[in-house]
């Protein structure tokens, strides 16, 4: 029998989507369901979830695709189906209220409101018999018990509006940025460190980019080899695993286990962003060609799988296909034999696989224990023939996989995670030099300033030429973060007037004066019973965070003292915090790094501007700005005023603390300049 749809087939998201034709009477979130709610004084499930969670899909097939469940769910409740990627503050408020009520946060998430949108009970996963007896429990208590459930739903709500600050007790700021604390940071991070297999000590293991990140800086302060060693087997052993796909390049979300092997296999957008500028970074540190291969391969799969004709980047790929896990990624022997012909038995070895299988049902997940250098040593080939080989096998495993059906993939475009990507290809760039990187770059820039921004304002999300949702702090953070990034490797200041428009908009609409910090929703859009303050780095860093980087990077670039102070600030908010807890607070830890000395200011003028920016770039300079232009007189940044090309050649003005170093002339003299600081 041909089911009819609900409200969901008018979304554009592919979560909502996947539940359109649930006999559950959805309604996505809105004033319509929350109207229909209060009119009929009837409590409110929302269900959150997004189109690549395993746990999401099984919920649906188990109960929300049953009528005799969906009878329940329809008599007696309003039902919000909600996408986490599209509605992070809707997310954030109700997966805040779920710990306090003392449940392990997760997704699916479903939580139960009375009338006003205020929670009073909720969980995750629930298997059907369950989730039917706690349906008819709860509808039964909001008719007997209702003045119970509105009392400790506005005990939650208080506890949802109190402010993060307060709650972890820093309410006093401390702005003593010292070396010792800093130092205290890497001591309390190694605490943590998986020292056989490179991360930090538990399954599931996920790659959290900001702690490797803030570990090359700390490195760079300190030259203490223990954090660069912790960052390069790290990423060598990440790069060797599973959560590594062998073939196709990019990254899965996290590995189930201890040794990096058995991904959770979705690739998210926002995963793939952040590994691209960490192995970036890692290779201007240690020029280890793994790492270069690693990025560009990334690149790679980002263009083949995740870009849009139009140049944004999709949001990612779900883990299963035909109903099964992975099942798009790996090879049985029999199969690779039947690929691979006579180079199976040197592929089997480098790649790790047999008949038996190194996971499940005689299946193997591609992966390797060995450098190339090593590993061509003991196959008794030169460098040069075993990477050719494996070349090779790259491109017959990978067309042989395109023949296979495809994971879902979710195709909606959001902003912030585009910044993620926009921000590695720009690291990217400076560390490899590729001209298609810079390309890509400058596409997806223009696009999403284009279609994401309209008047003064972002929007979150895009999907078949509409935008539809007001930007969150994490979208004007990110963007902002990500054109900064564009304006170091173009020296094009239109990408720098939009990071400072973007910037005045969000101290005019998401910035709380009492606190010092910003709000994660504009005043300007629809107001939820709380209002959050991202301070957390998470997989993905926090918004204030990165909007307190922003601040101190744009005070360097235009000289607004309010910039730079405003970031000090911020910083010194957390700052007790972040020395306690560098691994939940990694990106305010680069941000540290940033304040024990002054940033270099590096202004580049003359002829060749751009090659002598490549060159510089190649380096890592994690507390340096770089500015230029080719001509004199033709821009209007403070750190260019009065800079001439000596005597008609390429000059480099090296800056610090508003004191300039003698002008030179090459790369190597500019270098110099920079370290002796």
């Amino acid at each position: 029998m041909e089911r009819k749809s609900n409200r969901l087939a008018q979304e554009s998201s592919p979560y909502l989507l996947q539940h359109a034709y649930n006999p559950v009477d959805w309604y996505p979130w809105g004033t319509e369901a929350l109207q229909k709610a209060k009119d009929e004084q009837k409590p409110i499930l929302v269900s959150i979830g997004y189109a690549a969670c395993h746990w999401c899909h099984v919920m649906e097939h188990q109960s929300f695709e049953k009528e005799e469940i969906a009878q329940v769910m329809n008599q007696h409740f309003v039902c919000i189906k909600v996408d986490r990627e599209e509605r992070p503050d809707v997310d954030q408020v109700y997966m805040d209220a779920l710990q306090a009520m003392g449940v392990q946060g997760g997704w699916p998430l479903n939580v139960f409101l009375n009338s006003d949108a205020k929670p009073f009970y909720g969980g995750t996963y629930f298997p059907p018999q369950h989730w039917k007896q706690l349906l008819q429990n709860i509808a039964e208590a909001y008719t007997k018990s209702r003045r119970e459930l509105d009392t400790s739903a506005e005990q939650f709500v208080q506890h949802l509006q109190q402010s993060e600050l307060a709650k972890y007790g820093l309410r006093q700021g401390n702005p003593d940025f010292n070396s010792e604390a800093f130092e205290q940071m890497f001591t309390n991070l190694k605490r943590r460190f998986d020292f056989k297999r490179g991360g930090t000590s538990q399954a599931p293991k996920f790659p959290m980019p900001s702690i490797w990140r803030f570990l090359l800086r700390y490195y760079h302060y300190s030259q203490d080899p223990a954090a660069l060693e912790q960052v390069n087997l790290t990423l060598e052993e990440m790069a060797f695993g599973g959560i590594y796909d062998q073939i196709g390049g990019g990254f899965a979300r996290y590995s189930t286990d201890e040794e990096w092997l058995v991904p959770h296999f979705e690739k998210m957008l926002y995963d793939n962003g952040q590994l691209l500028s960490l192995y970036a970074e890692a290779y201007q540190v240690t020029r280890n060609e793994l790492y270069r291969q690693v990025g560009m391969e990334t690149i790679g799969f980002v263009e083949r799988e995740l870009t849009s004709p139009e140049g944004g980047f999709y949001s990612s790929l779900d883990a299963d296909s035909e109903g099964e896990e992975g099942k798009f990624y790996v090879f049985t022997q029999a199969e690779l034999n039947e690929i691979l012909g006579a180079e199976v038995e040197v592929a089997s070895k480098y790649y790790h696989t047999s008949e038996e299988g190194n996971w499940e049902n005689g299946i193997n997940i591609l992966h390797r224990r060995q450098t190339d250098e090593a590993f061509a040593a003991d196959q008794g080939l030169s460098l040069e023939e075993l990477q050719e080989h494996v070349q090779n096998w790259k491109d017959t495993l990978l067309q042989a996989r395109a023949q296979r059906p495809r994971p879902g993939l979710d195709d909606k475009i959001l902003t912030s995670w585009n910044a993620l990507l926009l921000l590695g290809l720009t690291d990217a760039y400076r560390a490899f030099g590729e001209a298609k990187i810079l390309e890509l770059a400058c596409t997806n820039a223009h696009f999403l300033l284009n279609n994401l921004k309209k008047g003064d304002r972002l929007f979150h999300n895009y999907k078949e030429g509409k935008a539809t949702i007001d930007g969150f702090l994490e979208d004007y953070a990110l963007l902002i973060q990500a054109l900064l990034g564009m304006y170091q490797v173009t020296f094009d200041e239109i990408w720098l007037k939009e990071a400072r428009n973007l910037t005045d908009y969000t101290l005019t609409h998401f910035f709380d004066e009492t606190e010092e910090l910003f709000f994660f929703t504009s005043n300007a859009g629809e107001q939820l019973i709380a209002r959050k303050k991202e301070i957390f780095d998470n997989v993905v860093p926090a918004s204030n965070s990165v909007m307190a980087m922003n601040l101190h990077v744009l005070g360097l670039f235009l000289e607004k003292e309010r910039y730079s102070s405003l970031s000090d600030r911020m910083l010194s908010k957390v700052r007790d915090l972040v020395v306690q807890e560098p691994s939940h607070l990694a990106n305010w830890a680069s941000l540290y790094f940033l304040k024990l000395k002054p940033t270099a200011e590096i202004a580049i003028v003359g002829p060749e501007a751009h090659s002598f920016r490549s060159l510089l770039q190649q380096h890592f300079l994690p507390n340096a700005l770089l500015a230029g232009t080719k001509e004199e007189d033709s821009s209007t940044l403070p750190l260019l005023e009065d800079r001439t090309a000596q005597g008609g050649q390429t000059t480099i003005y090296v800056c610090y603390n508003r004191a300039c170093q003698l002008p030179v002339q090459s790369v190597a003299d500019a270098l110099e300049q920079v370290r002796r600081i």
